[in-house]
């Protein structure tokens, strides 16, 4: 296999200072175990860019029925070159679509997979968590794979004419600038992006055209986890066999817990919905919690590494904590639910309103 390894356009290496020797990149890939995940592991690819988007589809097929797409950027302002200092870097966001079917999902983006792949500020992926698959493309330009099933994968790469290299040079080991579609000169780019507007080729706008166009959500890029498609079926069938948990056991346990990490950062800045809603809220707590009840040990100790973040949050930001927002079911928890005692410190208008209507400040 050639050596020759191409880098999207967006990742521009530093020149070489002289007496320095050129240190050799290939592509391939490696893997590792992932950490305090039984089972699954965390695969890192290197691929020359005209091979990306034949990857991508081509990897969609080991995802059968449906997916979701991840995006990641920086949709405050247009960047042309990433700032040299750690302090002035903004931080990119991170996007969610719904599930939906796979071939539909690589169709809507395929007009804009050339750009996603070339901009050095944007990352994007596909998943399915009931699988235990997930593709990652990051702005480093570097793949990323997490499964439960490491054959899989390894076969897949041997398909692709990409090898194993326990000594993988990523682009990151060289000093590097990330360059915007809008900083690059038309004559650096492909023909079939120089026939691009300035505003078509603005990860701001098209990113901003995926977001719209899959009905994609903001997710808090803190929370990062990987469940195995066995500790998803678990759950699964726990929820299935009881119907206490409602509609919302219809809802994927992986973005229950997003949710409630969600509702905690949103509690954390200032919650501006009513008391309704905050207590819906604190259900998705309920139906995690029902789960770690039922579930099996190891399963418990995973979901608790998960909630250890969010649910130091929100005991933080926990006042008047003598007194309960509400009245669980007896006996519905092993546990006392901390999430019912008190109310947080930052409410909004109509929370403030509704608190006080419902008389919890004279108790």
């Amino acid at each position: 296999m050639s050596s020759h390894f191409e880098l999207p356009l967006g990742l521009r290496r530093w020149e070489q200072l002289p007496g320095e020797s050129a240190a050799l990149q290939r592509e391939g890939y490696d893997l590792s175990p992932l950490e305090d995940c039984g089972n699954a592991y965390r695969f890192t690819a290197v691929v020359s860019w005209p091979k990306i988007s034949q990857l991508v589809r081509t990897f969609s097929r080991y995802l059968p029925g449906e997916a979701f797409f991840i995006l990641e950027y920086y949709p405050e302002e247009p960047l042309t070159q990433r700032p040299a200092s750690v302090e002035e870097r903004p931080i990119p966001e991170v996007f969610y679509s719904s599930y939906m079917p796979t071939a539909e999902l690589i169709g809507l983006i395929k007009p804009y997979l050339e750009r996603l792949v070339h901009d050095g500020f944007v990352g994007f992926g596909l998943a399915n968590n009931r699988q235990g698959l997930e593709m990652f493309f990051s702005e480093e330009k570097v793949l990323t794979f997490f499964t439960d099933n490491h054959l899989r994968l390894c076969n897949f790469f041997q398909r692709q004419g990409l090898p194993f290299r326990p000594d993988l040079v990523l682009p990151a080991d060289f000093g590097h600038d990330h360059i915007s579609l809008l900083g690059m000169p038309p004559q650096q780019l492909p023909e079939s992006l120089a026939r691009l507007s300035v505003d078509d080729l603005d990860s701001v706008n098209f990113c901003q055209q995926l977001i719209d166009l899959l009905d994609m959500y903001p997710v808090e890029e803190g929370l990062s986890f990987f469940l195995t498609r066995k500790e998803q079926q678990e759950v699964a069938r726990l929820l299935g066999q009881e119907s206490k948990s409602g509609a919302m056991g219809d809802v994927e346990f992986g973005s229950l817990l997003l949710n409630w990490s969600d509702f905690v950062a949103e509690c954390e800045e200032g919650f501006d919905g009513d008391l309704e809603e905050y207590c819906l809220g604190l259900k998705i707590r309920d139906l995690i919690q029902f789960v770690i009840d039922g579930v099996s040990d190891g399963l418990v100790e995973r979901i608790n590494q998960i909630l250890e973040g969010p649910d130091a949050i929100f005991r933080r930001i926990l006042i008047d904590r003598r007194k309960r927002i509400d009245s669980p079911e007896a006996n519905a928890t092993q546990l006392e639910p901390f999430w019912y005692q008190g109310v947080v410190r930052s409410q909004g208008v109509e929370l403030r309103r509704d608190l006080i209507r419902s008389g919890w400040f004279a108790r």
